[in-house]
């Protein structure tokens, strides 16, 4: 289990790591709320632990900042802070559990293999080719694990290309599944997103997982050469 611990206080943050990692996860931990977002928009986490008093951006502002870009990853609330309102402010942002301190770690050990276990496996709905994935329900695309920002129409025509990994589409059938309308031979429109799309998800990589096929259309290979 992978897990992000946002939390400023050293005391709980040498704690709780040196128990999950006991337990055999891994933790990444932030002390403020900037690099907790940071981390959360950049990488794939199983569950997201929140503190609410955090410095630069507090916990209920982070909870739907992650909220509003990953709809499913499970997000535990761990604060001094146990009034009602709190609680219900948590949740109504997007919080899936709410622990206040002091805790025992059994107890939240337990609730965290709560949550991860009712989410299920998060990778289920995401299309993958090598390093790169797309989740289509959340519209989140990372390459190496690096946050790639699109586009509704770069989005789709990315999407397109995955449904369809490692074959080839010809430009009049990317027109009419991207762009819903009749080819028209004197527009280079479809070479024009395919260029966008190389300039954000091939130019920063070693490996180039867009290709063109002379005189027949576009392919991204999981393999490239292959």
């Amino acid at each position: 289990m992978k897990i992000l611990l946002v939390e400023d206080e050293l005391k709980v943050v040498s704690t709780l790591k040196m128990g999950f990692e006991e337990d055999g996860h891994e933790v990444d931990v932030a002390f403020d709320g900037k690099v907790g977002q940071h981390l959360a928009l950049s990488n794939r986490y199983d569950i997201i632990l929140l503190d609410v008093g955090l410095p630069y951006l507090n916990g209920y502002e982070l909870c739907q900042l992650i909220r509003q870009r990953d709809a499913t990853v499970p997000i535990l609330m761990l604060t001094a802070l146990g009034t009602t309102d709190n609680k219900v402010e948590a949740f109504q942002l997007g919080a899936d559990d709410y622990v206040v301190k002091p805790f025992a770690f059994r107890e939240l050990m337990a609730r965290v293999h709560a949550l991860v276990r009712r989410a299920g496996p998060r990778a289920t709905d995401e299309l993958v080719a090598a390093d790169l994935e797309l989740n289509p329900l959340t519209k989140v695309v990372r390459r190496a694990g690096q946050l790639i920002t699109l586009t509704a129409r770069e989005f789709a025509l990315l999407h397109l290309l995955l449904q369809h990994k490692n074959e080839v589409l010809s430009r009049p059938i990317i027109a009419e599944k991207v762009w819903t309308l009749n080819f028209d031979t004197g527009t280079n429109v479809v070479d024009v997103y395919i260029n966008y799309l190389r300039n954000k998800v091939d130019k920063p990589f070693n490996t180039q997982l867009i290709q063109t096929v002379v005189g027949m259309g576009y392919v991204l290979r999981d393999e490239p050469g292959a």
